[in-house]
């Protein structure tokens, strides 16, 4: 059996599974000045592009049986390398104190049914390549303690301290086994500081930015628990939050308050909760009080919800807003009820979108990131039929965006699974607009039981020299260069 094959049916069965915990009210009480959910304008592609054919997102059946899907498609982007030929959730730039460039990617999208196909070409574990020439990557370390084998989507650096971490997880969620490495010396060489069972169960996580808390979120284990990592080779719990079902977690500039993507949760003994974008206070944990507590200050659900991901926190002109994105499509979560395996027209494709948070207890949608075939409408028509269309870990969906920088970010790069890498403008953040993309599929034949893209990366900038780095959990890493006209002045020499 291939692996893409093994990757669909485990990852198949490990949604179903984890979403058995997962509890969805079906209300819905989004604010009623939401935007409307419609695709964000489409790209303009300079001379060089070669341009999707048709729909906005869409690598239709016909292009793979004609050849058209094999050169791949790309609008104001260039391939500048390419490594490997696994990838899974994170993607990071490190820079150390000696100037060294890596790169840092977990290289599974589910272990271990995948790690016997990543033997003889980059190997397991986490990855680290020396970026130096970017046209020229260098493998120089294989992280294989627990939690860098398996990560999940808990890879996480904090660039203040060069510290990498991750806790020990897979999608129905796993013990948490915590590893810390120092890459502040050199990063084409990680320091083990400790792999310590010690963060309840895993999942998702996060860092305040000081890099003295790790968050670990359990997700279907219903845990978050915060370390203090002060000490790298010493993290001690501080308090644990239980009965959500939360997903990324992404913090402020000061620590102080934690933006969640929450998949819906019971509270114990409690009613059931509409989930979407819940901001917390986390300053009692952030100020080390003797019994410091998680406290929810809002919870904004929205149109067109699927399962929240993570949300990332900028400012544009002074006001804060976060970049929400929701992952996967083809199936529906409510109270008691999973619809997986099959394709599912009218399962709700959430995408992404951009959330006003300046007032945190009146947080409000004010734009959508989405491409033509997320659309309801166009999910009954032919696409279904394209290669990976109809799966529910795979498809024309969302799963990871990411910003280059806290303040006035210009751009979002989103990783959109069957869609590539896509790139919006996001100045305007009540008027976003699509600048570019690079979608590399793989053709079936080429590799029996292999076909499309799964971009699912949160993706990592190097814009100086204009580029972003993703991977395609079939295809492995990629640097891509975007076109000057689609990056802010600002980033570039």
């Amino acid at each position: 059996m291939t692996r893409s094959v093994l990757i669909r049916l485990a990852l198949s069965a490990a949604v179903a599974a984890a979403a058995a915990f997962f509890t969805v009210s079906g209300a819905s009480s989004h604010a009623t000045d939401e935007p409307p959910v419609t695709p964000t304008p489409q790209a303009r592609c300079n001379d060089a592009s070669r341009p999707e054919p048709g729909r906005q997102g869409r690598v239709p059946a016909a292009d793979y049986e004609s050849g058209r899907a094999a050169r791949g498609y790309t609008c104001n982007t260039e391939m500048v390398s390419h490594h490997g030929n696994s990838g899974g959730f994170k993607v990071f730039r490190y820079v150390d104190d000696a100037g060294h460039v890596c790169a840092v990617y977990d290289s599974t999208l589910l272990a271990p049914t995948d790690v016997p196909f990543n033997v003889g070409s980059e190997g397991t574990g986490t990855i680290v390549l020396d970026m130096s020439d970017p046209a020229n990557p260098v493998k120089t370390a294989n992280l294989v303690t627990p939690a860098m084998q398996s990560p999940h989507e808990s890879l996480n650096l904090n660039k203040r301290r060069g510290l990498l971490a991750a806790a020990w997880g897979n999608p129905a969620t796993a013990p948490a086994q915590v590893d810390i490495y120092d890459l502040s010396d050199d990063c084409r060489a990680p320091v083990l500081k400790s792999s310590i069972p010690v963060g309840g169960l895993g999942h998702e996580s996060g860092f305040a930015p000081d890099g003295k808390t790790f968050y670990v979120s359990a997700t279907a284990g219903q845990t978050l628990t915060a370390l203090d990592v002060t000490n790298p080779s010493l993290p001690t719990p501080l308090t644990v939050k239980l009965g959500v079902n939360y997903h990324g977690l992404r913090l402020s500039p000061d620590g102080r308050t934690m933006y969640v993507a929450d998949i819906g949760n019971t509270e114990p003994n409690g009613p059931v909760a509409v989930g979407g974008l819940t901001i917390l206070d986390v300053s009692e944990i952030q100020d080390r009080e003797a019994t410091p507590e998680f406290h929810t200050v809002s919870t904004l659900p929205w149109r067109q919800m699927s399962i929240p991901q993570a949300a990332d926190p900028v400012t544009i002109d002074g006001r804060r807003y976060v970049v929400e994105s929701d992952e996967f499509a083809n199936f529906t979560v409510g109270p008691g009820l999973v619809i997986a395996g099959g394709y599912e027209p009218d399962a709700p494709v959430g995408a992404a979108r951009i959330i006003d948070v300046e007032k945190p207890g009146a947080p409000h949608v004010v734009s959508n990131l989405r491409l033509a075939v997320h659309q309801l409408k166009n999910r009954k028509t032919a696409q279904k039929n394209d290669p990976g269309a109809f799966l529910p870990v795979q498809g024309y969906a969302g799963h990871y965006c990411s910003v280059p920088r806290y303040r006035n970010p210009g751009i979002v790069a989103c990783s959109m699974i069957a869609s590539g890498l896509r790139i919006f403008d996001i100045r305007d953040p009540k008027h976003p607009r699509e600048v570019g993309y690079f979608n590399k599929p793989t053709m079936p034949g080429t590799q029996p039981g292999k076909e499309g893209a799964w971009a699912m990366s949160a993706p990592a900038y190097d814009l100086e020299n204009r580029m972003v780095w993703y991977t395609d959990g079939i295809r492995g890493f990629y640097a891509v260069r975007l076109a000057k006209s689609i990056v802010p002045r600002h980033y570039w020499r």
